[in-house]
């Protein structure tokens, strides 16, 4: 029931109409009888400060951002959490007071959904593919969850420079060593994955409807033992995850990154645990 004191939170992006965001946290909601609704907004670049104005008139209680609004929420945030500093990205706000408190859930997300999977990489090394946005919050988060060593290996492009400096905070802020190297160096890469504990495609190489695409040459770089991820979903099982798996590799994919990004970011607004198990058997099967 939406009445008169229901409060809103909701998602800022474009596009956002694919997001199971909604779906999430209104079925958590309604599991505790909060008197909440999410909802998706389509905002453009151009209307971003708007929207954020608005909602801050409005006294939401916290709001998430995506693409490609999370560094704009990052310059905008009044407060910001450890990891969201170290990222530069923001995808959770908490409004206390008329006071914008900025947090990345992404990486904690992830890191979640390998302790979920059975796995511990903490004191372990292990190598990350890619440069966008979801390698910088599993770097920082990585770090700061205790992990040794990161190899990155990533192409030079429009987000290197960023990467670049989120590696730069993270060695000068945690205890982590992150190396960073030319994607296309095969020697490299061959080297960096057989040090490792877990590879880590965090990049969009290999997505539906390009699931042909795989950042790893052949099979021969993997050894039976490695712990393979991809934070793709869609398909289930990419390319890398095929390869791996023949290869004696365990593997996962980023299904439950995106449910336990959520996840905290509920525990943010609410302070109680979104129930995980009902939502993967409705809505991650």
């Amino acid at each position: 029931m939406i009445t008169g004191h229901t409060g809103l939170v909701c998602l800022l992006g474009s596009p956002v109409k694919h997001s199971i965001s909604p779906a999430m946290h209104n079925e958590a909601f309604g599991y505790y009888g909060l008197d909440y609704v999410y909802l998706a907004f389509d905002v453009k670049v151009e209307e971003f400060d708007r929207a954020v104005d608005g909602l801050l008139a409005m006294g939401v209680r916290g709001f998430n951002c995506t693409m490609p609004h999370k560094r704009l929420m990052y310059e905008r945030a009044d407060v910001l959490s450890k990891e969201a500093e170290l990222i530069g990205a923001v995808n959770t706000v908490v409004q206390e007071d008329g006071v914008l408190k900025g947090y990345n859930t992404d990486g904690r997300g992830y890191m979640r959904a390998v302790q979920d999977a059975g796995y511990q990489v903490l004191g372990e090394k292990i190598t990350i593919l890619g440069a966008g946005g979801a390698a910088a919050s599993i770097v920082a988060q990585a770090a700061l969850d205790g992990v040794r060593e990161i190899d990155l290996l990533c192409r030079k492009g429009k987000s290197f420079d960023a990467i670049q400096e989120v590696v730069t905070r993270v060695n000068e802020r945690t205890h982590c060593n992150v190396q960073m190297y030319e994607l296309q160096d095969e020697k490299q890469m061959r080297k960096s994955i057989g040090e490792s504990k877990m590879l880590i495609n965090a990049s969009s190489v290999g997505m539906s409807p390009y699931e042909d695409g795989c950042l790893v040459p052949d099979k021969t770089y993997f050894y039976n033992g490695l712990i393979v991820s991809d934070v793709i979903y869609n398909p289930r099982k990419t390319k890398l995850l095929q390869m791996a798996e023949e290869s004696g590799c365990s593997v996962f994919n980023g299904m439950y990154m995106l449910l336990y990004q959520g996840a905290y970011a509920f525990e943010l607004w609410t302070g109680k645990e979104m129930p995980v198990e009902l939502i993967k058997e409705k809505y991650f099967q």
